[in-house]
């Protein structure tokens, strides 16, 4: 395999070469996004007169169950929809997928976390501004189980936008891939090459034909 390597390394070395000079040409550093980090409160709305003997242990602990549905629930296409709806009463066209595809979230006990990332440090303001709202204004909508009982969600983080600079990772995914593509090509073309070549080169290979060999010429260098 090494000699057919050496014989045939500039066939594997020209798609290397000519990728390498498309990247260093064509390469452009990784745009800048932004994130946004919301936490909301979540619970439901309490009775309005409580018993004597009643627990707010039962109030604490549905509270954990609408902050993990919730969570659930913002990362799904329905609400995507409400949230482009949102912006475009603002004059704001996003589409519905492209939200969607910003937002994880994330619960612990309570507290619903809503991480969103966008490339443009002005609009990620006015998509978190609009997800705060439907989150705020219309959680019970989403959970049919809380039906007359009201659900409660309170903002407790202004949406401020934090630069994210690409990553090294980021950075070199795009260029090493074509690369590793590259290699693989041209690896491809050697054996190809050996593969198609008709010239016998070495007295194992003659030999490998039954043809005896009675003396060879040795190559000399000027």
């Amino acid at each position: 395999m090494w000699k057919i390597f050496i014989r045939w390394w500039w066939l594997a070395a020209i798609p290397v070469i000519i990728v390498a000079g498309y990247v260093g040409l064509t390469w452009q550093r990784p745009p800048i996004s932004y994130q946004v980090i919301m936490r909301f409160m979540a619970g439901g709305e309490p009775p309005t007169e409580l018993s004597v003997d009643y627990d707010r242990y039962h109030t604490w602990l549905s509270s954990e169950y609408i902050a993990r549905g919730l969570a659930n629930v913002i990362e799904t296409g329905t609400f995507a929809n409400a949230v482009a709806q949102r912006l475009a009463d603002k004059n704001l066209e996003i589409a519905a997928p492209s939200i969607q595809g910003a937002i994880v979230s994330d619960y612990a006990e309570s507290v619903m976390v809503v991480y969103l990332v966008w490339p443009d440090a002005e609009q990620i303001v006015a998509v978190a501004e609009a997800l705060s709202e439907e989150v705020t204004q219309n959680s019970a909508a989403y959970l049919p189980q809380m039906s007359g009982i009201g659900v409660v969600a309170r903002r407790v983080d202004d949406p401020v936008p934090a630069a994210m600079p690409p990553s090294l990772r980021a950075q070199l995914v795009g260029p090493s891939i074509r690369l590793i593509l590259a290699s693989a090509v041209g690896l491809g073309l050697v054996f190809i090459a050996h593969y198609l070549d008709p010239m016998t080169r070495e007295q194992a290979e003659v030999e490998a034909l039954g043809i005896p060999v009675l003396n060879s010429i040795p190559k000399q260098h000027r």
